[in-house]
């Protein structure tokens, strides 16, 4: 018997229409250190980051069986990014955190090789994208859109925040 190929791709992109068709915000958390993945580096933290794949924040989105492909500015500089499969970690929504985090599938084990092998910088000079057709908006990722799993511990360790006082008086 033949082996199944990945449902990674199948499921990303039935999700990705699931979140569109609700109107809300599909993000993706990617493995930035996933061989020939194409991300802005300045941007990827604690080796992920979070990218925002509506159809207002990136042109040209294509969502192939072993890559995300699409054009995107990161701090005004447009810059093409491209994401296998093995890299897309999970998709959800920024509205309410519907979605779902993969398995990791045997098609995307790597074999033997380091992780940081096919790492590719994006540098900024080098990221000129011809063709663009409008002004796109810049894909989020920051510290408060990634999902962070707190323990009771932690949120007991730290200072709760002073109250601040109301900015109006009251005039008699």
């Amino acid at each position: 018997m033949k082996p199944m190929t990945p449902n990674r791709p199948y499921l990303l992109q039935a999700y990705y229409d699931w979140l569109m068709d609700n109107d809300l915000t599909p993000h993706v958390v990617v493995d930035a250190y996933v061989p020939g993945t194409q991300v802005p580096q300045q941007y990827v933290k604690d080796g992920q980051i979070v990218l925002n794949i509506t159809s207002t924040a990136v042109s040209n989105l294509q969502i192939g069986h072993d890559f995300i492909e699409f054009n995107a500015r990161f701090g005004g500089v447009p810059q093409q990014v491209v994401l296998p499969m093995a890299a897309i970690v999970a998709i959800y929504a920024r509205e309410n955190g519907a979605g779902t985090v993969f398995d990791m599938e045997d098609a995307y084990k790597l074999d033997g090789e380091s992780a940081e092998a096919g790492l590719s910088v994006v540098k900024p000079e080098e990221a000129s994208v011809a063709g663009l057709k409008s002004p796109l908006s810049s894909v989020e990722s920051s510290p408060s859109e990634t999902p962070k799993f707190e323990s009771s511990a932690d949120k007991k360790s730290s200072d709760p925040e002073p109250k601040r006082r109301g900015h109006l008086t009251l005039v008699k």
